[in-house]
């Protein structure tokens, strides 16, 4: 005869995993005492044969046979054999899901987009696959975002609301955790949960109980897990007590970090998923994969994701519109950030290679399988390959029975809607990050060599045309590809002047390149140099000289100086005065840009802080070049001027005006010149080798203003991470380094940006004003040892600076960029002024400012003490009000 605990168990072990039932259920199906039969399945329970969720009242349940946490075929099981960087999270998950009696509550930590709440979803469905959840178990969502400023609704939402709770509630509600009951909540962006909110949550998750809004008697209960997701810090973000509560916290790796393998295998997924909703197999080209693996993806998968869809959307339209056998999606249908992943592609070959093979066209998803197969085949020519473009046009036109000599014509017409069109295409901003450096280079010795030679200028728009040409001619004929100009002679007899040229210009790139070139390259070189005539007719387009500076007149003087000399009205002022709101005159001085300059640019000349701002404010309004120059003088604008109205470039005046600043017309050297080589400098230092390196490098100096003369970009590769250490301490030596920008931690004293952020563009707002500070910092120098006569003006700089830095952290108050230029410049005049013994300047203000700001003036004059001490002067009342101004009027800004 059967024991009554065996029988017991028995009757759970048929009932299965997925039924809970109650001690005095258990009874009346048994016929046996409640007493009983509760405290055999208590027995049980400790015996760890069955499980039991505590509540009112506590429910028992039979365990899932061959319970396991490596299961075999579970959810999350299928997602580990695929995605090996997740093995850790989701063994933690499991562990979360199993931890007796009902499991832990869980937090899910990741950037945007890697799949949090995918994730969440995935730990509901393997609860089912093990039988801890039943099949019809809820899995609940709920956005704290939507609820973030509102903790009553918040409370209604997740708890309910009893009848005549507020106004307008006039039924009984259930809240989302009642609707959870044995399932799970998961609370996504639970960062923007109040702490009110977060407060709420302590009596539940301790005690499973809580009670809908307006009850104060009831108490409710419900057996839910709770899983959260954040992209912030815990620390920063929750509550301690409700962190300490969460025993599980899960962290999920970005796309990066999941390595390209695993972002093919997510690639491959979504296009599966397209497939299945357009009922169609689908043909991904070699390039567009190479694109999708290589491109800064910033979201991670809920971007990629997106931009799959776009490009399939695209791809889908075309198939519709052209009525194609097949839905291809090739490079053209990729979004243009996307496409820019092929200029990546270059930095990972040797991974690519591997994954997708060399001989590979493409690969076909289908929509009923699970598994890829490739076609072989030639893959694609890169989108932009001027030869693929012109052998597609000879092909048309030899099919339409185009002659020889009408052929010639049209290829000519073709080049010179190429060259048009390339300036569409693409600005000089973004000319570093498509085109090889060393092509850059050679294209500015070949256009300054031609020019010399032809006597005549070329548009930027054949300059970025022949980047572009010469960029896919190395690409073709490293593959072993020629095109044939069989118009080579025709272009030699017709153009004898501009075809020698060509012909000394192809020696010029193969030297640069190292390779040999057909001779018909010169042909095509020299239909460059003769097909830019719309735009030599066109009158040409002089660069603006816009001058600002702070105070009354300044920039207006400056001007009125420079246009009496060269007798023109051609340079304009803005001056601003120091009561007026920046904002006020960059909307001037946007209009004045608007009505003075066209595509070929704005230079600005100003003197000192937001300032310097303005030109990247102007360039986007108006989509024109801006270069500006700081710490404007009258050489400066006499410079620019000419320069500007004789038709130079806006790049040409930069530079010559820049030069202006290391020794003016008639001016002796001083006997402390400028350094010859800067004396700041950025390292950009990557894994993958030096070529990368010098990527980031051209990437940075595209991407930021700075002037060359004080500030230059060294490329550090790290092959080998000591040598690497070696030479940055080296370079510290010789140079002082602002920043380090790699992904590796090199030197802990030195501040380090990300490659991602850079690339994505968040660091790069710290690091120009980390670069515009020390800009004005070193040209501050300069101008006090010019102009401060009883004291040295590196000196007192270095000892102000520290001061006012001292006043910052006691004050726990951070000067903005001006305000603090502004503050150096005062005090140090300042310090020479007292040093001479001069009166102080009374302030008409002081006895209110003493009185309503008692502790602000015990900081200024213990931080100025030092200052008076080293400069043997004294400080006034008077002096240490119009100090104390800065900082209020810093305060109040802010």
């Amino acid at each position: 005869m059967k024991k009554r605990i065996d029988v017991l168990y028995q009757k759970l072990l048929d009932l299965g995993p997925g039924s809970r039932s109650s001690a005095s259920q258990l009874a009346d199906l048994l016929g046996l005492g409640r007493a009983n039969v509760s405290s055999d399945l208590n027995a049980l329970w400790k015996a760890g044969k069955i499980e039991k969720i505590e509540g009112r009242p506590t429910l028992f349940f039979a365990k899932a046979p061959q319970e396991s946490l490596y299961r075999a075929e579970t959810t999350l099981d299928k997602l580990a054999r695929t995605n090996k960087s997740l093995l850790t999270p989701i063994e933690q998950a499991k562990a979360a899901v199993l931890y007796p009696p009902r499991g832990m509550h869980c937090l899910i930590l990741g950037e945007t987009g890697v799949g949090k709440s995918s994730f969440a979803g995935l730990i509901h469905a393997y609860s089912i696959d093990i039988g801890r959840l039943g099949a019809s178990a809820p899995f609940v969502v709920f956005n704290c975002a939507d609820y973030a400023n509102n903790p009553q609704l918040l409370i209604s939402q997740l708890f309910g609301v009893k009848k005549g709770a507020y106004t307008g509630a006039e039924h009984d509600r259930k809240g989302l955790l009642e609707k959870a009951d044995g399932g799970i909540l998961f609370l996504d962006e639970v960062h923007r949960l109040p702490a009110e909110g977060q407060e709420i949550f302590f009596t539940f998750m301790d005690k499973g109980i809580f009670r809908r809004m307006g009850e104060s008697e009831v108490e409710r209960t419900a057996q839910v897990q709770i899983i959260s997701a954040t992209t912030e810090t815990p620390e920063s973000s929750l509550l301690k007590t409700f962190i300490r509560r969460i025993p599980m916290i899960i962290k999920l790796p970005s796309l990066v970090e999941r390595g390209m393998e695993e972002r093919f295998g997510i690639m491959m997924n979504i296009f599966r998923e397209e497939a299945c909703r357009l009922e169609r197999e689908i043909q991904i080209s070699a390039s567009a994969i190479h694109a999708f693996l290589s491109y800064h993806c910033p979201n991670n998968i809920g971007q990629l994701k997106t931009d799959i869809q776009l490009t399939c959307a695209s791809a889908y339209a075309e198939f519709i519109s052209l009525k194609k056998e097949q839905l291809k999606v090739t490079v053209q249908d990729l979004p243009h950030h996307v496409k820019q992943g092929l200029l990546l592609a270059k930095e990972q070959k040797k991974a690519l290679e591997e994954l997708v093979g060399t001989d590979r066209k493409c690969v076909v998803v289908q929509p009923s399988e699970e598994s890829l197969f490739w076609i072989e085949g030639e893959t694609d020519e890169p989108a932009d390959s001027v030869y693929n473009k012109i052998e597609q046009k000879i092909h048309e036109l030899r099919n339409q029975g185009v002659s020889e000599e009408e052929l010639e014509f049209d290829i000519e017409q073709y080049f010179t809607q190429f060259i048009k069109g390339v300036h569409q295409r693409i600005n000089k901003e973004d000319m570093a990050r498509i085109i090889d450096p060393v092509i850059i280079n050679l294209v500015e010795d070949i256009v300054r060599y031609a020019e010399a030679r032809l006597e005549k200028v070329f548009s930027q728009k054949v300059i970025y045309g022949l980047a572009l040409h010469i960029q896919t001619s190395k690409e073709r004929l490293a593959q072993g590809k020629q095109l044939v100009n069989r118009h080579i002679n025709d272009v030699r007899v017709k153009y004898k002047r501009e075809f020698a040229v060509a012909l000394e210009c192809v020696r010029m790139i193969e030297e640069a390149l190292l390779m040999d070139l057909p001779i018909g390259e010169a042909g095509y070189l020299t239909m460059f140099f003769v097909l830019d005539e719309e735009s030599q007719n066109e009158e040409r387009e002089t660069v603006g000289v816009l001058v600002i500076t702070h105070g009354s007149g300044g920039a207006t003087a400056m001007v009125d100086v420079t246009n009496r000399l060269l007798v023109t009205d051609y340079a304009k002022a803005l001056d601003l005065p120091l009561e007026e709101d920046a904002m006020k005159i960059l909307e001037q001085a946007t209009a004045m840009a608007r009505e003075m300059c066209g595509p070929a640019g704005l230079l600005l000349l100003v003197d000192m802080g937001s300032l310097l701002g303005f030109g990247e404010i102007i360039a986007t309004e108006l989509g024109i070049p801006v270069r500006v120059i700081s710490m404007v003088s009258t050489p400066h604008v006499i410079e620019a001027t000419r320069k500007a109205m004789l038709g130079h470039s806006l790049d040409d005046i930069y530079r010559d005006v820049i030069s202006v600043s290391l020794l003016q017309p008639g001016q002796a050297i001083r006997e402390t010149p400028r350094r010859t080589a800067p004396s700041l400098a950025i390292v950009a230092a990557c894994l993958s080798g030096e070529g990368s390196a010098l990527f980031l490098k051209k990437l940075l100096e595209s991407q930021l203003r700075y002037d060359d003369q004080l500030l230059t970009f060294l490329p550090l590769q790290l092959m080998d991470k000591a040598e690497a250490r070696r030479q940055l301490k080296k370079i510290k030596q010789e140079r002082k380094v602002l920043c380090v920008v790699s992904n590796y931690l090199l030197d802990k004293d030195l501040r380090c940006y990300g490659m991602d952020d850079v690339i994505n563009g968040e660091a790069l707002k710290d690091i120009q004003q980390m670069i515009d500070l020390e800009e004005a910092y070193a040209k501050m120098e300069e101008t006090l040892r010019e102009h401060l006569r009883r004291v040295d003006g590196q000196a007192v700089l270095r000892d102000v600076s520290a001061c006012v830095a001292r006043m910052e952290e006691h004050l726990q108050q951070k000067l903005d960029f001006d305000t603090r230029i502004g503050a150096y410049l005062h005090m140090c005049c300042l310090v020479d002024r007292l040093k001479g013994e001069a009166a102080s300047i009374v302030c008409s203000e002081k006895e209110t400012i003493l009185r309503n700001n008692k502790k602000l003036y015990k900081v200024v004059r213990h931080e100025l003490q030092p200052l008076a001490d080293e400069y043997e002067i004294s400080f006034s009342d008077d002096d240490i009000c119009f100090i104390m101004v800065i900082f209020l009027n810093s305060k109040t800004l802010a």
